[in-house]
């Protein structure tokens, strides 16, 4: 079903397993990009916040310094340093950070940084003009739209699969039904030996140990897919908790951030939150297999969450959401995440030179997104995102084929 809508050491090990491009990067610059909590400004790289537009300074981080040189082709050209700073979503953020990285390290003049701080502050960010694109897992709403003066362009740029990780080393293989899960965020099971759990999983020994679900702290567009998915398949759910980028979770423990829950739930015996795929990989944490709208259970990866796409017709405002995907071997949480442009910029470089690095995005970024455990946009996905980031600025035309 789519529905539109109108509306440390441990740590910097992992990050650096999960993408070996930010080895470069200084330990300082990791550890903010990734890895802090909360909120609050996080960065691979020192910049200032300044308005969107305004003037701007690009401050490479310690050994990143742009060559101008590398294997990327593009035909920006830039007339004086720039620097295009975005915020937003953790979900895509270490892709994102891979693409800046190797783009904006291939181009003279060209700093773009990437500040992971989640959906909900992503959004009020690009709303306040405070960046030069924002990001979220949830599209705006028509209502969040109507307070940007400059206008908006939603361009979903990635995919990928929301997992539900665990804690449970005599289970390195589990499989969750649709009440089972949906029980245990409710608070109405709260022990792994629960007979439901076991009649799911009769090979599996699970020991007589309490569940502590584990949730987004922070204002999450990866909450808002997962409790929107939790909404579809459970009227308990919809009735009681509902669906946003926060809600009021009736037990567990929160946490910030994608790789907040992950470090959550390596550390808690017993515990079980949900996060971005790539995450859950990148932290060697075990992911459940899910009952899908046709009652099989299936284990996510790029190939299973590539499924639940294949069949989902992207509306001509960019908004499609997939609360719970037909198919008999699709994996039943899955989204799109966007990447939010104004439609006016009064600095025509800064135009120009976003446009230019989404367009690197839609071609060779999409390339490395399996292997960091995102979804590669479908072809007439990337046709469509590219006539609509074209609008961004007249001095530059994207070429995606």
């Amino acid at each position: 079903m789519v529905i539109q809508r109108q509306d440390s050491g441990t740590l910097i090990a992992m990050v650096l397993r999960f993408n070996p491009i930010l080895a470069k990067t200084s330990v300082i610059g990791l550890i903010l990009g990734l890895v802090a909590c909360g909120g609050g400004t996080t960065t691979t790289t020192t910049t200032t916040e300044t308005p969107a537009g305004g003037d701007t300074t690009a401050v490479a981080p310690s050994g990143t310094e742009p060559d101008g040189g590398g294997s990327v082709e593009t035909q920006l050209v830039l007339n004086s340093q720039t620097s295009v700073v975005g915020a937003g979503a953790s979900f895509p953020a270490p892709l994102y950070q891979r693409w800046f990285q190797d783009f904006s390290g291939a181009v003279p003049n060209l700093q773009v940084d990437y500040q992971s701080v989640g959906s909900g502050a992503g959004v009020e960010r690009f709303t306040q003009g405070l960046v030069n694109f924002g990001a979220s897992d949830v599209a705006m709403t028509d209502e969040e739209i109507a307070k940007v003066e400059r206008g908006v362009i939603l361009l979903p740029m990635t995919a990928g699969g929301i997992v539900l990780s665990y804690n449970l080393p005599e289970a390195p293989e589990l499989r969750l039904p649709r009440d089972v899960y949906t029980g245990i965020f409710l608070g109405k099971i709260t022990n792994w030996n629960d007979p439901e759990i076991a009649a799911a999983n009769p090979d599996v020994t699970l020991p007589d140990l309490p569940i502590t679900p584990v949730y987004r702290s922070d204002g999450s567009g990866t909450t808002g897919v997962f409790t929107m998915h939790m909404s579809a398949v459970s009227e308990e759910w919809k009735n009681s908790i509902g669906e946003g980028k926060t809600v009021q979770w009736p037990v567990g423990i929160g946490a910030p951030k994608n790789d907040g829950v992950a470090a959550q739930i390596n550390q808690t015996p017993g515990a079980i939150g949900y996060l971005e795929e790539g995450y859950a990989a990148s932290a060697g944490l075990p992911m459940a297999s899910l009952e899908n709208k046709s009652g099989n259970f299936i284990k996510p990866s790029p190939e299973s969450t590539s499924k639940s796409l294949g069949a989902v017709e992207l509306p001509d405002n960019l908004r499609a959401f997939i609360d719970d995907p037909e198919g008999d071997e699709s994996y039943p949480i899955v989204t799109y995440t966007w990447i939010m442009a104004y439609e006016q910029y009064d600095d025509p470089e800064i135009a120009k030179a976003l446009e230019a690095t989404i367009e690197y995005g839609l071609t060779e970024g999409q390339k490395v997104s399996a292997e960091l455990g995102y979804i590669p946009l479908p072809e007439n996905v990337v046709e469509k995102v590219a006539a609509a980031a074209d609008r961004i600025s007249p001095d530059y035309e994207i070429k995606v084929k």
